[in-house]
């Protein structure tokens, strides 16, 4: 059985019309109205985000996300680059996109929408031709349509209930998982099943916690009972009925009999199917299931904290990373800016392996000579060092024929040109 939008009545229909949404914009209606899905649960984004699995799931990628350090980098002539702080656009997406939000609280707000809704929107402020200011747009508050000229005109919807009809030029959008190129599809949609089945087994458990009987229980007795018999016996069995009335005993007289009806819930492997479920919601999100606190004893995902993030990052948060800081370029950047400056995440924080492993490391790099030892107190949080911009290396990998001369810089040049393969030029 395929999932559907819900249909609403007139009155709902009026209303959501004047919130912008069309009869055929499907996607809104999905993310605003809900989705019924095969197990009769109707989901729609609030109640998706009641489960716990997806809840901790957007938690976790939004932001750690919204955490990760974006900067604006000029390249230069020779393949370098360099820190473009003095560019406008750089404060708005590394520090202060708008009056009432941090750059953290608005990536993360931003990503949950991309996450959940399949588009992430905000709308360009500008003074003149400078944008000054990204105001987020919720997405289910979003539609849009293409006009004659190719273009697309955008309908935002304030909370105030007031509509404004934005240009294309006027909106940063980056969609999510697509299949039209333009925009990217709603997981409330498409998960529908999913999260339905979730929504299903979490009320079978409420509900049978809150009735206290494993079981569905019935009582049977040799002869008929008299309305108020029957209306007195319900009114005590409600007395031991119930979680917190767990361990009290209903008491049978006259011949009555009491008999399980149904399934009992373990061996319908009820929480097993909820383990299940969780799993299969990380799924949706490219999320291990560990870092949500689903532990699996048969698990065959990594073994260390730094192999788990390595794969969370290649699989789970890269490509997401690659459409914000190709939609910063494609949107937020002149065509004469675009040649010179682009938008990149610093993850080397997720990459950061222990004390021992950085020892290795930094110890290898000064050695070797292709890091110094200012850079390595910047990533440490250290103190430059006097000297620290030199770069050194080993002088045990001076050429044989240089052991034991007396200029020091000579033997520490032959190394360098040794260590460069550049042997044919060690005599000058």
């Amino acid at each position: 059985m395929k999932s559907k939008a819900q249909k609403p009545g007139r009155i709902k229909s009026a209303v959501l019309n004047w919130l912008g949404f069309g009869l055929g914009d499907a996607e809104n209606w999905a993310d605003y109205y809900g989705v019924t899905s095969a197990s009769g649960e109707v989901v729609s984004t609030e109640k998706a985000l009641g489960l716990s699995a997806v809840w901790a799931c957007a938690r976790l990628v939004s932001q750690t996300i919204a955490t990760l350090p974006l900067g604006m980098y000029e390249r230069k002539a020779d393949g370098s680059r360099v820190q473009a702080d003095s560019l406008p656009i750089a404060r708005l997406i590394h520090t202060k996109p708008n009056a009432d939000m941090t750059s953290v609280v608005f990536w993360e707000a931003f990503v949950v929408n991309v996450l959940l809704q399949g588009n992430g929107f905000a709308e360009k402020r500008r003074i003149g031709d400078r944008v000054v200011a990204l105001e987020l747009m919720p997405a289910d508050r979003v539609t849009w349509r293409r006009l004659q000229s190719g273009a697309y005109e955008f309908v935002y919807t304030a909370s105030d209930g007031k509509r404004r009809v934005l240009q294309e030029d006027d909106v940063f959008h980056v969609p999510g998982f697509t299949r039209d190129g333009r925009f990217g599809m709603s997981v409330i949609k498409y998960g529908a099943e999913v999260f339905g089945a979730g929504l299903a087994a979490n009320n079978v458990a409420n509900s049978t916690f809150k009735n206290g009987l494993m079981q569905a229980v019935y009582f049977s007795m040799e002869k008929t009972l008299k309305p108020d018999q029957r209306n007195e016996f319900r009114e005590n069995l409600k007395e031991v009925s119930g979680s917190l009335n767990a361990g009290k005993s209903p008491l049978l007289e006259g011949g009555m009999t009491a008999k399980t009806l149904g399934i009992n819930p373990s061996d319908a492997q009820l929480l097993e199917s909820r383990s299940y479920s969780v799993e299969e919601i990380c799924r949706w999100f490219g999320v291990p299931p560990v870092m949500v606190g689903a532990s699996d004893k048969s698990s065959s995902w990594a073994s260390s904290s730094e192999q788990l993030n390595l794969w969370f990052l290649k699989y789970g948060l890269t490509p997401l990373l690659k459409r914000i800081e190709q939609s910063i370029y494609d949107r937020l950047l002149s065509p004469a800016e675009q040649r010179r400056y682009y938008a990149e995440f610093t993850v080397e924080g997720l990459l950061r392996g222990d004390t021992t492993a950085r020892k290795d490391f930094y110890a290898s790099a000064l050695q070797n000579g292709y890091i110094n030892r200012s850079t390595v107190a910047r990533l440490e949080n250290f103190p430059d060092v006097p000297g620290g911009h030199i770069y050194t290396v080993q002088s045990n990998l001076v050429p044989l024929d240089q052991l034991g001369s007396g200029d020091q810089s000579q033997v520490v040049r032959a190394a360098l040109r040794h260590w460069l393969g550049d042997e044919e030029n060690e005599a000058s």
